[in-house]
């Protein structure tokens, strides 16, 4: 993208923000106004302004509505600031979800992860049932949903990850009930004929969060690395966002479903001992790398909107810089290493 280094999170924000020609072009075909519930989340503020600068380049007139309960009030203001409708809601609150406003595109990123192990029942509510009454309150519109790649479960590091086609095989509640977020959402779209696409993210990184700040931070710290999970997806988070904006244009009954994948088969070492080199650090490892690892094959997406924009490579040499420095971090672990499907 012609960067070296990402300065501050404003930079951040902006280049995560940033629209392609083919987000643009998406928007500018894609009728009506779209609303993101779960906006407040690690992912919903960016692909909220993508959306919003995507149809102010297009020159089309486009409401961008973010749904949250904004716990952090600083943030709300600052969407409100770049043109973005906030409401605050409780999806599971059915008479706050009524309230909201009928919108042609709908963009599903609520869901529950870490902290599901010791509370299944919110887990199962929020990634399960609330789809159904999301679909219910949106039957006229098209809704583009994030899915997760652990619905596949684990698959032959040699496979080349897991194809949209493949058999799933959920391990653990957390995949369980995302499997069940994709069949309720699968149900409503079949009987109710709404259009819908089913994103399966594997996974996003920006420089405050993801599996390479993860390895980043262990590297600088100097604590030991395990390679179980030896190797991973990631993608740039911008071109997760731009993905899911363009998959509007994609959204069938039955639903599209669509890995969200980097092109690579990421190796957990080599990433390591490439921060180690460009930190000046010394990396140390236990256990061996697995035969198997949760990966996706992001072929199709990439035959449909095109490679990345930011590499791999690219991610690893501005992460690197922005932990050496002390950059911000949202100070969320990914655990994308437990292969137990525990969270």
């Amino acid at each position: 993208m012609g960067v070296e280094a990402i300065r501050d999170v404003h930079q951040l924000e902006d280049l995560l923000s940033t629209p392609s020609e083919g987000v643009v072009e998406a928007v500018r075909r894609t009728e009506g106004d779209f609303i993101v519930l779960g906006a407040g989340g690690k992912m919903g503020p960016s692909l909220s302004r993508m959306i919003r600068r995507a149809a102010d380049a297009a020159g089309v007139k486009r409401r961008v509505i973010g749904v949250s309960r904004f716990s952090s009030g600083a943030l709300e203001g600052q969407l409100q600031s770049l043109g973005i409708e906030t409401i605050r809601c409780d999806l599971l609150n059915r008479e706050e979800l009524d309230r909201l406003p009928e919108v042609a595109n709908v963009v599903h990123m609520a869901g529950m992860k870490f902290g599901s192990t010791g509370n299944e029942s919110m887990t199962w509510a929020m990634n399960s049932y609330l789809p159904g009454m999301v679909s219910e309150k949106f039957r006229r519109s098209r809704i583009v949903a994030f899915s997760t790649g652990n619905v596949y479960g684990l698959t032959p590091v040699t496979g080349g990850g897991s194809r949209e086609s493949d058999a799933l095989d959920p391990v653990g509640e957390y995949a369980m009930s995302c499997l069940g977020r994709e069949r309720v959402f699968e149900h409503f779209s079949r009987t109710m004929k709404i259009p819908m696409a089913l994103l399966r993210l594997n996974y996003a990184i920006e420089m405050r969060y993801g599996v390479l700040v993860d390895l980043a931070r262990r590297v600088w710290a100097g604590e030991a690395i395990e390679l179980a999970m030896g190797s991973v997806n990631v993608i740039w988070q911008a071109d997760a966002n731009a993905m899911a904006i363009r998959a509007f244009e994609h959204a069938s009954s039955p639903p599209f479903v669509l890995n969200v994948a980097g092109p690579e088969t990421v190796s957990v070492r080599r990433v390591c001992e490439e921060f180690a080199t460009l930190m000046g650090k010394h990396v140390t490892f236990t256990g061996e790398e697995s035969g198997s690892a949760l990966l996706n094959n992001g072929q199709l997406g990439h035959r449909l909107f095109g490679y990345p924009r930011v590499s791999v490579g690219q991610m690893i040499q501005w992460i690197a810089d922005w932990v050496r420095r002390g950059g911000e971090s949202l100070g969320k672990p990914t655990h994308f290493e437990a292969r137990d499907g525990k969270f």
